[in-house]
């Protein structure tokens, strides 16, 4: 049958897409790596359903190979009469240990048919918990940096596994980046946190992300141009075509002209075609 690679998303159980939740409760077993991907597997699938797996901390590579090859012949019989999950943080295919059941199962158990769910990566999350925009135009390079690695590269850059973030902040700083730390973010165990100084997160910690970026990196967009033209109440006018005695009327306008025609614009930016509904 069938073995599903489940993103559970950064590990908020309410994160996880509506297909991984249809895959994981129709699994006749669901495979976790680890203590984080199955406390966010619970919140899914019963305890009597879970099957742990486990794995050496090692760079052992010999030693990887043979616990892969272990957990590849105990998922393959429920995957082989029935279908089988395996869960992990974030994504399958992004910084994920997914691939190396995928090809182990490739090279052992090539009739068993994989299919992979994708789930929300911290490479997008991160923006909405830092408070960031990627832009269009903007271009952003993904790198490593444990260990107090300081890679470079383009004006903005996404670090992970950033283990020595005092380490890390000067060499990036050096390099004329601002950089802003997020740690266990969109995460149920352990406390998130988000800071510009490195030394609230000098502790080592796997699941801690920076934001890199060069000042003059920003890419300036046409939408900009409606800030600029607030006046000091911090109100858009659209050229003074609203005066600020409509603005203040109690019914929000003098005759009615131009914010009707304010309504029928915001309208049709949001795919509003002008038709009446009551």
């Amino acid at each position: 049958m069938t073995l599903y690679g489940v993103g559970l998303g950064p590990g908020q159980s309410d994160l996880v897409t509506l297909r991984g939740q249809r895959a994981l409760q129709s699994a006749d077993v669901v495979y976790s790596p680890g203590r984080l991907s199955r406390s966010v597997a619970l919140e899914h699938v019963p305890a009597a359903r879970l099957g742990d797996l486990d794995f050496p901390m090692t760079r052992d590579e010999d030693e990887l190979r043979s616990a892969w090859k272990a957990a590849a012949a105990e998922i393959a019989p429920t995957a082989r009469d029935g279908d089988a999950a395996f869960v992990t943080l974030g994504d399958p295919n992004v910084y994920s240990t997914f691939g190396h059941l995928r090809r182990t199962m490739a090279a052992f158990h090539p009739e068993i048919d994989l299919e992979v769910v994708p789930g929300v990566s911290a490479v997008t999350a991160f923006a909405t918990a830092l408070g960031v925009e990627i832009t269009a135009g903007s271009t952003i390079a993904l790198r490593e940096a444990d260990g107090g690695a300081s890679p470079t590269g383009p004006d903005r850059l996404v670090l992970f596994k950033v283990t020595d973030a005092p380490a890390t902040h000067e060499g990036l700083v050096a390099a004329g980046y601002d950089v802003t730390y997020g740690r266990r973010l969109f995460m149920e165990q352990g406390e998130t946190v988000v800071t510009t100084d490195p030394t609230d997160i000098d502790e080592r910690d796997y699941y801690t992300l920076a934001y890199a970026e060069r000042p003059e990196a920003r890419v300036e967009q046409a939408t900009d141009a409606f800030l600029e033209a607030a006046d000091e109440d911090g109100a858009v006018t659209d050229g003074g075509a609203v005066s600020a005695a409509s603005r203040h009327s109690p019914a929000g306008h003098a005759d009615g002209g131009d914010a009707a025609r304010q309504e029928r614009s915001e309208g049709a930016l949001c795919g509003d075609r002008g038709e009446r509904r009551w």
